[in-house]
């Protein structure tokens, strides 16, 4: 049995449930057989180790411990991992990946190699940091990780000409936008997208979707109604305005429960940079935008996506006035165009998806 791939899936069950910190898996293995694992609690619950040693007891004694992330070996919310890891008489330990945080950055395997633990590092590392990638680029920059999704014809287009866009793509493809939600710690939208297609922005997957992550709508005019429905959802929904919003539409924002953020201003619209570095500031470690073409359009032309998620329809729909599904400025050649790394391309339904990672100029 690939111990650390069983880790891997553990931790998966702890994604959109447990930011800031990030999602780990442990498993506690002794004489050829698992006798414990568990992933992240949601804060200030124990980490995955405490929980996999913990399920463990004596068993611990002697064993060895598959985590998918180096064991901190600072005090925060939780005591030190490292030191749980010595009184638990684990043997031998395997670690995915280094951890990146400031506060650990191989301390953590110093402390159990100079305590005599065995250690392995870099099984599946590429799927570890992949697993945290929203939580690496945070910890590391203070920016969230941003993700840019959107859904389009064949041809391209995010809507008819009548402004018609439910829906483009089919059942399968919207489940996974969906979950793409329930792990992000906030939605980004600007406020067109508002206006046009009046969204809920919350995960709809039954009882997963306890926690929706925080709505956040760029609208530098202040142009979102207080009727909205995302203003009436469960979670929370800032509306990041500029000077140039009128005070009494804001004032009617507040009252109907948005939280407001005055931006500074850019060409007439919000400064995404600065928004990205607020929202980061308040521990929003990952963001998923949404639309409309004009922010994403944004987005492109300041090459502000760390991945990027398209699902295309097998559909034309055809139409000089058909809006695209990227606006913004673009590239005058093709040598500047933006392109995407480690592609993934899946079918869902009649749709398909891709995946990539934008390459680092």
């Amino acid at each position: 049995m690939d111990y650390m791939a069983r880790a891997l899936e553990v931790a998966r069950q702890a994604l959109g449930r447990v930011s800031p910190n990030p999602a780990v898996g442990a498993v506690v293995v002794r004489d050829g057989r698992v006798v414990g694992e568990g992933c992240t609690q949601p804060p200030p619950g124990p980490h995955a180790e405490a929980v996999a040693m913990d399920q463990a007891g004596e068993g611990a004694r002697g064993a060895t411990l598959y985590v998918t992330l180096e064991p901190c070996d600072h005090q925060g919310r939780t005591s030190p991992c490292t030191q749980a890891i010595l009184d638990a008489g684990i043997a031998e330990v395997h670690i995915a990946t280094i951890d990146p945080n400031p506060l650990v950055n191989g301390r953590g395997k110093a402390k159990l190699e100079a305590s005599g633990v065995r250690l392995r590092v870099g099984e599946h590392e590429q799927d570890a940091r992949e697993l945290n990638e929203a939580f690496i680029k945070w910890i590391t920059t203070g920016i969230p990780f941003l993700t840019a999704k959107f859904a389009m014809s064949l041809d391209g287009k995010l809507a008819t000409r009548t402004g018609e866009s439910r829906w483009i793509t089919g059942e399968a493809s919207r489940q996974h936008s969906h979950e793409l939600r329930r792990v992000a710690d906030a939605i980004l939208v600007g406020v067109n997208t508002v206006l046009a297609d009046d969204p809920q922005l919350t995960v709809r997957l039954g009882e997963e979707a306890a926690r929706q992550p925080l709505r956040v709508v760029a609208d530098g005019l202040a142009r979102t109604a207080p009727t909205a429905r995302l203003l009436h959802e469960p979670g929370q929904t800032v509306i990041a305005v500029t000077h140039l919003a009128d005070e009494d539409k804001i004032a009617a924002l507040r009252q109907a429960g948005a939280e407001v953020w005055h931006a500074p201003a850019v060409n007439g619209l919000v400064d995404l940079g600065w928004l990205l570095s607020e929202l980061g500031r308040r521990e929003i470690t990952s963001v998923l935008v949404e639309g409309g073409a004009t922010l994403l359009g944004s987005v492109f032309d300041q090459r502000l996506a760390d991945k990027v998620v398209a699902y295309i329809a097998p559909i034309i729909i055809g139409g000089r006035l058909a809006p695209p599904a990227i606006a913004g400025q673009g590239v005058a050649g093709l040598a500047q165009a933006l392109r995407l790394e480690r592609l993934r391309v899946e079918r869902l339904g009649e749709d398909i998806v891709v995946v990539g990672y934008p390459k680092k100029e």
